[in-house]
């Protein structure tokens, strides 16, 4: 008899409700390092579904051979379990395995194991270099507070951080520069480090040379792109993949009036922050982005101007991905060849 179970996970435990089509419901609770246990109970009929979490990809890689289908539910778009009036591990197991049944779950997209971690990496380098900024400000401040202008640059090499070391009027604020300065070489060595991996051919996923090929994604960008885009046939156009990324507007209708808002920003916060890097260097390089771009920035501010030109340089970006294209020339739009 198939039966549709829904999980909900925590870090050291589990709630599981068993629920069967004639809507028989049973709960069971079961300790995460009791997997084995958990997994005696399934058979190959049942359907399964757990919300995205931290160990939800180590939970699905352990069951999903045990039973039919294994889902994982994007808990954004499932408000049912968020703000709930009853909210308890048993109620959102039962809730889940509920809308499992009817076949209403916002279902999430899953990857495979070497994207997860080339992800996890990307979000590692993401957050050093987020450290690496919040410490180089605190520098600008501690010089600004003593009359001295520092320019970014003198913070972008290992002899500029030695210079700094010394600028202090007194020994606490010299202190203070030399260990600023230390843990910023640090992490850039580390980001830098990051960098050489993702660079690897041995590290990069379908579609990474393609986006090489295109002038203004450099080999971090095309990497971050990638472990966020995933593969580009599970979005039927580009307007979907925008839709992803959070790049379309917010829409409210109300009878025949329709207000367009603001973007969604939903997604990868990541993927879009990148793409709008890539898209400012491919402006520069690109002509026809470039008037796209000027012609928007007369009409709006800078900011929107932008954030459309992105989703026009994501809708090429699709196009590259989609047909394997490698770009000899991408400016004047020649192509080489299509990729391996």
């Amino acid at each position: 008899m198939k039966r549709f179970i829904g999980v909900d996970l925590h870090k050291k435990s589990f709630t599981v409700c068993y629920l069967t089509e004639g809507g028989e419901r049973v709960i069971k609770s079961f300790g995460l390092r009791r997997m084995g246990e958990f997994i005696a109970t399934l058979t190959p009929e049942d359907e399964l579904a757990v919300e995205a979490c931290s160990n939800s990809l180590y939970f699905l890689g352990q069951v999903r051979r045990h039973v039919q289908v294994a889902h994982l539910i994007n808990p954004s778009q499932f408000k049912v379990i968020t703000q709930s009036t009853q909210k308890t591990d048993q109620k959102d197991a039962e809730l889940l395995a509920l809308f499992l049944s009817k076949g209403l779950l916002p279902l999430a997209r899953q990857m495979d194991d070497r994207r997860a971690r080339l992800k996890s990496l990307v979000g590692t380098r993401d957050r050093l270099v987020k450290a690496s900024t919040s410490l180089k400000n605190k520098v600008h401040n501690i010089l600004l507070a003593q009359g001295l202008d520092l320019k970014a640059s003198e913070l972008k090499s290992v002899a500029g951080l030695e210079r700094i070391k010394q600028m202090g009027q007194d020994d606490l604020t010299r202190l203070e520069l030399q260990l600023l300065a230390d843990q910023i070489k640090s992490l850039e060595a580390s980001v830098k480090k990051i960098e050489v991996e993702l660079a690897k051919p041995d590290h990069q996923l379908p579609g990474q040379a393609s986006l090489v090929s295109i002038k203004g994604i450099g080999p971090v960008g095309a990497a971050v792109l990638s472990t966020v885009i995933g593969d580009v046939n599970d979005f039927e156009d580009a307007d979907h993949l925008a839709s992803y990324l959070g790049l379309v507007p917010r829409v409210h209708q109300s009878a025949d009036r329709q207000i367009h808002g603001r973007i969604t920003k939903r997604g990868s916060k990541i993927g879009r922050a990148v793409l709008v890097q890539c898209t400012w260097i491919a402006i520069r390089y690109n002509p026809r982005l470039r008037a796209y771009y000027a012609k928007l920035r007369s009409k709006k501010n800078a900011g929107k101007a932008i954030i459309a030109t992105a989703r026009k340089f994501l809708a090429v970006i699709y196009f590259t991905l989609k047909h394997q294209i490698i770009w000899e020339n991408f400016p004047e739009g020649i192509i080489q060849s299509q990729a391996a």
